[in-house]
């Protein structure tokens, strides 16, 4: 099953959500239809599943943010909690530009990633009001949560060029500054 969900992912990235096939998926993951229609209805199910394992690794994720306050210590709590960040986006990236952009908003899977990103908004809401700073918290925290999502998509699908350790340093040092200058 987890070569599958993998294979769903490489092509998820490669075809796109709409163009890939189960074809597609059984030859990436090496393995027959069979193999696929046990585990999963069709691709819409084997996607589920990929949003359902996102989900999970973000909510551990958004547990695992501390305080982000507007001293040192507050910038290296980021900085770590951005490098766990594209290490997950790193591996599910496909399937959360999926979820984003396709549209999927009226679909229990739509329903599932807004309630994710929304409780990753929260928690970093959160975080940034315990710091009491002067910006809206909630706003704030959906402008970071937007621009960490872009900016991992750019830098790691090479569309800009920077190495991950620039990408982390840059992305820690504006969304702390913006937050707390």
């Amino acid at each position: 099953m987890r070569r599958l969900l993998d294979a769903g992912i490489a092509v998820f990235a490669s075809r796109g959500y709409h163009s890939a096939r189960v074809d597609d998926i059984v030859k990436a993951a090496k393995t027959s239809h069979g193999t696929f229609y046990l585990y999963f209805a069709n691709k819409e199910d084997l996607f589920q599943a990929l949003v359902a394992d996102v989900a999970d690794e973000l909510a551990a994720l958004t547990e695992s943010l501390g305080a982000i306050g507007p001293g040192d210590s507050g910038r290296v709590e980021l900085r770590a909690w951005l490098e766990r960040f594209a290490d997950m986006y790193e591996h599910y990236g496909p399937v959360i530009r999926t979820w984003t952009e396709t549209e999927l908003d009226s679909t229990e899977v739509g329903r599932m990633g807004t309630d994710v990103l929304g409780d990753l908004t929260l928690r970093l809401a959160d975080r940034v009001s315990a710091a009491g700073t002067d910006v809206n918290p909630q706003l704030a925290a959906m402008a970071a949560v937007a621009m960490i999502e872009r900016f991992n998509y750019f830098v790691l699908s090479r569309q800009v060029a920077a190495n991950r350790g620039e990408m982390i340093d840059t992305l820690a040092g504006v969304v702390h500054r913006a937050l707390f200058d």
